[in-house]
């Protein structure tokens, strides 16, 4: 089927290729649904769309009847393909790393400059640097940026206090020879606005002033930064990260014209700041059509041409996990590529272990910021996607993409903007609610494991040693926190009676019946931190190890018509609590003998989990352990 959709491409009829394809879902479909070909809707693919969390349809297959008109040249108005026109594909993006924040290790202002010498020694090629707070000082600076040449790393602050960081740093660059004083690339991070909206006050009269005061400088300096990645970490959608970050935009624009500045050099003193995850293409789209929405404002305001503001995109903490943290270096690695090939101008990866208190036992921080650094030197140096412009540019399925997020995103905005811009949104709690909406939905998601999550709700692995409770960050939610703290629980049982629950899977019938269904039934437990312990075909023995009184049959229907009510009738009378099937309900719709419960597809299994765990709550004395050491 796929091969009739490449033939289309250079087919002037697509359409009857297109039709051929349309065939054959068909009868796989009908197949599948055991129903006729008459049955299914005229237009049987759309069975096959998913949607996003904004409702953006993503369809099954993209070819040339989705077809759209080439966007612009890298570097020209809407920006899809890119802010420059002259990219530096021997670079790609900038390699940018962390210093300085207590997570990092290093704080002080001497070891801090030689993580940061170390660091542009390595592959990193930009500094993100914290000031102030746990940080070094801003008086501290000048030491912090011993030797690196200023103008060719660029440098992002991200300070306690941004005006007295700006003005530490910027005496530091009054005081470097430096001959091109226009190389020298700064970031301020002045980011009132967008952290208003995790609870610190607005104080955009500061920024402001900051702006000012930088805007005739001959250095490149952008010290606004609309840090979109705050909306991401409490749960926002794709499409309102944009909308959301250009509403904040616009803000922008409205106070510094107002302080006398032009729109053209306005528009010149911001960047952006977005999430990346391991959705690859939505990862793509997101940032090709934040940069088509963001021309727009800037078209609008009567100056296209300063439309193309950069992007620092950072590799998103809300997807990153404590349980098995070594999967976070593929997510990382997925979208550290998505960033490269969506167009990011800098791209920061964060260390696997980012969402763990301490870092991962036994592993040190020079390790893992290593990891995170080769990350992207791997995909830059040896894969070399920074070498190609826009490499998703072209595709059916990414230009399609892009279109809608740009014109969902466009459409969050004038919501925004319909409640009185964002300053008023943020007041009337409008994003709040509406990012609350789409938490909600992955939540249940979530929990459901329609969302997969791998190592945590799918594929979980019980024998990885216990780890540090506790959020690295309480303002980022993380998708797998659900599942982690039923994971707690278990440890704290663990530790507690010496024993972990368990539960006990009772086979029906022959491996090949059995064994699909003892491998979701395992899966489903150990998400829960609940042991499987799995009877022998001929039932357990007499020695066997003491089990939690709740069992879980595993089988066919077929076998569960013929056998299930038995089985359960058996199991109430050895004693067993708690009886639950692995499968539908209907498969024991007239048995004598029924079951307590169903493990099945898109169950939820954060509710039936938290049960098992209630029940199993149990030390080896027959004593309830305190529910408050293993919540």
């Amino acid at each position: 089927m796929a091969g009739d959709d490449e033939r289309a491409v250079g087919d002037p009829n697509a359409d009857a290729a297109f039709e051929r394809w349309r065939k054959g879902v068909a009868s796989v479909l009908a197949k599948s649904k055991r129903v006729d070909v008459s049955e299914l809707p005229d237009a049987p693919e759309s069975l096959l769309t998913t949607e996003t969390y904004d409702g953006v349809p993503i369809a099954p297959l993209y070819g040339p009847r989705d077809e759209l008109p080439e966007s612009a040249l890298p570097g020209s108005y809407p920006f899809v393909r890119g802010a420059s026109a002259t990219p530096d594909v021997s670079r790609g993006w900038f390699v940018t790393a962390r210093f300085g924040d207590p997570s990092t290790g290093a704080t002080d202002a001497a070891a801090v400059n030689r993580a940061i010498l170390d660091g542009l020694n390595n592959g990193v090629g930009a500094l993100w640097v914290a000031v102030g707070g746990d940080a070094p000082a801003p008086a501290e600076l000048a030491t912090v940026l011993d030797g690196v040449l200023l103008d060719l790393a660029p440098i992002t602050l991200d300070a306690a206090d941004t005006t007295a960081a700006a003005e530490a740093l910027l005496a530091v660059v009054d005081a470097a020879d430096v001959t091109d004083r226009s190389a020298i690339d700064l970031r301020l991070g002045a980011s009132p606005l967008t952290d208003a909206f995790t609870g610190a006050p607005a104080n955009t009269d500061a920024a402001v002033e900051l702006a000012v005061s930088v805007a005739d400088r001959p250095e490149r300096i952008r010290p606004i930064t609309i840090d979109a990645t705050v909306f991401h970490d409490a749960g926002a959608s794709d499409i309102q990260e944009v909308g959301a970050a250009i509403a904040a935009g616009a803000e922008y624009l409205r106070l510094l014209t107002a302080a006398g500045l032009s729109v053209t050099r306005a528009l010149q003193l911001v960047e952006f700041r977005y999430a990346a995850t391991d959705k690859q293409f939505e990862t793509i789209a997101k940032l090709r059509a934040a940069r088509q929405a963001w021309a727009r404002i800037a078209q609008v305001c009567g100056s296209p041409a300063q439309g193309g503001a950069p992007q620092h995109v950072v590799t998103s903490a809300a997807m990153m996990t404590q349980r098995d943290p070594w999967v976070n270096m593929l997510r990382t690695t997925v979208a550290a590529f998505a960033a490269g090939v969506g167009g990011a101008d800098a791209v920061t990866v964060l260390p696997f272990d980012q969402a763990i208190v301490g870092g991962s036992p036994g592993v040190s921080r020079t390790f893992a910021e290593r990891i995170a650094r080769n990350t992207q030197l791997l995909l830059l140096e040896e894969s070399h996607i920074g070498a190609v412009v826009d490499p998703a540019g072209g595709s059916w399925y990414v230009e399609a993409l892009t279109a809608e997020y740009a014109a969902a995103a466009w459409a969050y905005f004038q919501g925004i903007e319909a409640e009185g811009g964002y300053l008023a949104a943020l007041a009337s709690g409008l994003l709040e609610r509406t990012i609350a909406q789409t938490r909600a939905a992955r939540e249940d998601d979530i929990n459901h494991r329609r969302f997969a999550i791998t190592g945590v709700n799918e594929f979980p692995n019980l024998a990885e040693p216990d780890i540090t409770a506790g959020e690295v960050d309480g303002r980022v939610y993380r998708y797998a926190s659900a599942f982690e703290a039923l994971r707690d629980r278990s440890d704290a049982i663990l530790a507690a009676t010496g024993t972990r629950p368990r539960a006990r899977l009772v086979p029906l019938g022959t491996v090949a019946e059995y064994n699909g269904r003892t491998t979701f039934a395992g899966n489903l437990l150990a998400a829960g931190g609940i042991e499987a312990v799995t009877d022998p075909a001929d039932g357990p023995s007499a020695d066997a190890a003491p089990i939690t009184d709740v069992a879980v049959i595993c089988g066919t229907d077929k076998r569960y018509a013929t056998e299930g009510s038995d089985t359960v009738r058996d199991l109430r009378h050895s004693g067993v609590g708690r009886i639950l099937v692995a499968g539908p309900a209907k498969a024991f719709a007239d048995a004598e003998h029924r079951p307590d419960g169903y493990l099945t597809l898109g169950m939820d299994a954060i509710a039936i989990l938290t049960e098992l765990l209630d029940a199993a709550a149990v030390d080896p004395s027959g004593d309830r352990v305190e529910k408050e050491s293993i919540r």
